[in-house]
């Protein structure tokens, strides 16, 4: 994902309620602390399209949406482009979801990334959707590399 991002990402799988069970966030720390200093998780446009829609969004048509002006404050830290998927799962029944957010610092992504994103964002979401199907081992790997991503050097 990191080729797709290069000025990071945050993906949220299998979300329920606000908790989800795996979590990579590869955005600058500095970005990261004031976000979470700020409590921007509340008002963020991109975080509230996501528990809204399904599918994919631009964060260039979310203006209306950045009420406390969250996309412009990471503009300040080169977080410039963005887009936003989500997903729900497949029995819909228990609210279940995905969330991920992509960001360039140079540009906008092309029409061509956006949809390379969202098959791989889909197949992390569908890889990730039956728990039960999956081996403890992997699920530890995935635990472990979701503190690698979003912890690098704990």
């Amino acid at each position: 994902m990191r080729e797709f991002a290069p000025a990071g990402y945050a993906i949220g799988l299998q979300i329920k309620y606000t908790t989800p069970k795996f979590m990579f966030q590869t955005y600058a720390k500095a970005w990261l602390d004031h976000y979470g200093q700020q409590g921007l998780l509340m008002t963020d446009p991109t975080l509230g399209w996501g528990f809204e829609n399904v599918g994919v969004v631009r964060w260039s048509d979310l203006q209306d949406l950045d009420i406390q002006g969250v996309l412009v404050q990471a503009k300040e830290f080169g977080i410039n482009y963005g887009i936003t998927c989500a997903r729900e799962r497949q029995d819909k029944a228990d609210g279940i979801r995905s969330i991920g957010s992509f960001a360039r610092g140079d540009r906008d992504f092309t029409d061509a990334e956006v949809e390379k994103i969202h098959v791989a964002f889909n197949l992390l979401h569908d890889g990730t959707e039956d728990q039960a199907q999956l081996d403890p081992e992997t699920i530890q790997q995935l635990r472990n590399m979701s503190i690698m991503v979003t912890h690098p050097g704990s």
